[in-house]
């Protein structure tokens, strides 16, 4: 091995993709000079040759934008700490540890991504969002002075000041949780241990020894599902996700249902909570056997939930949720301690609760704020996560504003006749031939349409068993589109063999039930389409109330969230008029971004500080008491709308003038039992095995 001469020389050490730099003596450490310059260098070990997180990378050329030659050589060679560790861990042959390869001439250095603490990472898994990855949760390894008669002092005293002295971390704390463990930690690793400290302050894990990895969990509580995804939090990487359905839901299909129980249950509420945090540990089970660690290594859990969820998860009585005026317990964000949660994690695991909006507009749409990002730049973004209730907010760079509107659970599939949830054998695509009426559809689980050849031979086992959500929206878009019913939602077409009698009503069957076969019958009934319109009434009105707070005529983006946003054809949801005129190419749905909200405050402390931020800038509307609110609601039930046109959407999909069509439906004050298009393969009207 060389040797550093002594030497006063300085050389030019070159950091890309920093581009900082300094002039440092012969011998100076990579990792000093990188500290010295404030470079984002990575490292637990603090320079000992054993975490490999300080790798870089020496640059070889001519660099006459810096005015250096770079060659590996100006650094000194491959040093003992280094041959260590690539016989233990391998070091790839273009990498040194920057805490032990010493300079010995000018040179340029790069940071690879993964040397990086505030490292930029992709998430795919979720999302495609650039993530700064700076947790919460930093590793620090030290040597602690041994127990000594002849210098008193306490384990956790002695601890605090390695911390200090080899760190310049201080005035850290523990629990109770901590301090029983410490003491084996200690002892087990020869005085070197590995701390996990939260926020700078709080030490959270002890490991004997070198610990480099440390986990995390970001988890969405929806009313129907629970999603966790298991994170490396000093990379961001997520190794494991994993869904289950929240168990509440035999306390009530929907949130209002929910509070009922808690209303009509004073005494044992509780369970609830109870049930939804063992759901999370399962989840955390599930999640870190697929990962292959220990359970006791996640030591952060962060939280979106709507309100209810958000409530009932912290052991709060959500009933003041129930009724006006909607008052929260709690609306900023929370940190506790997990144990606090019942969560078996690591015993001393933090979590951490993204804050709610307002009385309906919870965490989980701050988490889709902070996801999307409407307030850096200057197009006006509506961000919808339609549920039972569909949590709305719009803005841009200079204002936002937010309200909640009752859709209810049609546009989920419940409340529907032929309605299910999105599972193997539901209708989730419709089309509708406009010559003939004739409808095809598509399932759940079977990639051909209906009308294909070995459709029935597919789904011989899966069964055709009902409608979800998209496919309830289609059909219904559909069902317009051909005709089949007017801007009012009323069925015109009384001569079908699709349109059947249903006591004063008329159905247009999408399929026949057969006993031979076992096939249901499944049908759009004039109540379905009745329940569609009272929801996407609710909801426009709800954008209508946000867009004259804020002054706005056009909505530059729309983005729809959540299981519902991700499926929905936008096309059809907004010939509905079930969101407002806008580019089509501009219209997207986000998938889970409330999750990737949770994901984003896992990684990233400044993402909390953000969100705490902006909840407080939102502006909130509570649309039980805005006057306008019945009006604009009245006006949205007709298809799409009957006071508001949508030119961008007829342009792009070749459509005559929607409004007028409207207008003179509302004139026309047809009842719906008679009159409309007629003559079409003669009558039929049925229920069961009845045929007239």
């Amino acid at each position: 091995m060389g040797e550093v001469t002594e030497t006063n020389s300085e050389h030019l050490v070159v950091f890309t993709p920093s581009g900082k730099r300094g002039n440092f003596k012969a011998g100076t450490p990579l990792l000093e000079a990188a500290r010295s310059l404030g470079v984002d260098v990575d490292s637990v070990c603090g320079g000992r040759g054993i975490c490999g997180r300080c790798q870089v990378v020496v640059s070889e050329g001519d660099f006459a934008k810096f005015g250096v030659e770079s060659r590996a050589e100006n650094l000194e060679p491959i040093t003992e700490p280094e041959k260590r560790y690539d016989e233990k861990r391998g070091l790839k042959a273009d990498r040194r540890l920057s805490c032990h390869c010493k300079l010995l001439g000018d040179i340029v250095i790069d940071v690879p991504p993964e040397s990086q603490v505030h490292k930029q990472v992709v998430r795919k898994e979720i999302s495609n969002k650039n993530i700064e990855v700076d947790p919460i949760v930093r590793l620090y390894f030290i040597e602690v002075e041994e127990a000594d008669m002849h210098k008193p002092s306490s384990d956790f005293v002695r601890l605090k000041q390695a911390l200090k002295e080899q760190w310049n971390v201080e005035t850290v704390e523990a629990d109770l949780h901590i301090l029983t463990t410490l003491q084996k930690a200690l002892r087990d690793g020869e005085w070197k241990v590995t701390v996990a400290v939260y926020d700078s302050r709080e030490i959270v894990a002890v490991w004997p020894d070198i610990q480099t990895s440390v986990y995390g969990m970001a988890v969405d509580v929806g009313s129907t599902t629970i999603a966790a995804h298991l994170t490396e939090l000093t990379s961001g990487k997520v190794l494991a996700s994993a869904g289950i359905m929240n168990p509440q839901i035999r306390f009530g299909e929907d949130l209002m249902s929910r509070v009922s129980y808690v209303m009509m249950n004073p005494d044992n509420w509780q369970e609830m909570t109870v049930v939804v945090r063992e759901a999370i540990n399962q989840l955390a089970i599930e999640v870190s056997q697929e990962a292959h660690i220990d359970i006791e290594s996640i030591v952060d859990i962060t939280f979106v939930a709507n309100p209810v969820m958000h409530h009932l998860l912290l052991g709060i009585n959500p009933i003041e949720l129930g009724g006006a005026p909607f008052a929260l317990a709690i609306e900023e964000a929370l940190t506790v301690r997990a144990t606090d949660l019942e969560l078996r994690l690591a015993k001393g695991a933090k979590a951490y609760f993204l804050p709610c909006i307002a009385g309906h507009v919870g965490a989980d749409t701050a988490g889709v704020v902070l996801s999307e990002s409407p307030e850096s730049g200057d197009a006006m973004t509506l961000l919808v996560d339609i549920g039972t209730n569909a949590e709305i907010v719009l803005g841009n760079s200079e204002r936002m504003a937010a309200c909640s509107s009752p859709t209810g659970p049609a546009l989920e599939g419940a409340q529907i006749s032929s309605g299910q949830r999105a599972a193997p054998g539901a209708i989730e695509r419709v089309r509708i031939d406009k010559a003939t009426l004739e409808p095809k559809f598509k399932v759940i689980g079977c990639d051909l349409w209906s009308n294909d050849k070995g459709f029935a031979e597919v789904t011989k086992d899966l069964k055709v068993t009902g409608i979800c959500g998209s496919g309830i929206i289609e059909a219904i878009a559909e069902m317009f589109l051909a005709e089949v019913i007017n801007s009012d939602g009323q069925i015109e077409v009384k001569e079908h063999p699709r349109i059947v009698l249903n006591g004063r009503t008329y159905d247009y069957v999408l399929q026949f039930g057969d006993a031979a076969t076992d096939s249901v019958e499944i049908a759009i009934t004039q109540g379905d389409v009745r329940a569609v319109q009272m929801a996407k009434a609710a909801l426009y009105a709800g954008v209508k109330l946000l867009t004259d707070l804020l002054g706005v005529k056009d909505i530059d983006r729309i983005a729809l969230a959540g299981a519902f946003g991700s499926h929905i054809d936008v096309k059809y949801a907004m010939i509905l008029g079930l969101i407002p005129d806008c580019d089509l190419d501009k219209v997207v749905g986000v998938g889970n971004a409330a999750g990737d909200g949770a994901l984003q405050a896992l990684l990233s402390r400044k993402a909390r500080a953000k969100i705490a931020t902006l909840v407080r800038e939102v502006e909130k509307i509570e649309t039980a008491v805005e006057p306008k609110f019945q009006e604009y609601f009245v006006d949205a039930l007709a298809i799409p709308n009957k006071t508001i046109r949508f030119e961008k959407m007829e342009a792009k999909l070749g459509l005559p003038n929607l409004l007028e069509r409207a207008q003179a439906t509302s004139a026309g004050g047809d009842d719906g039992q008679a009159g409309g298009r007629r003559g079409r393969r003669g009558t039929r009207a049925r229920r069961g095995n009845t045929e007239i």
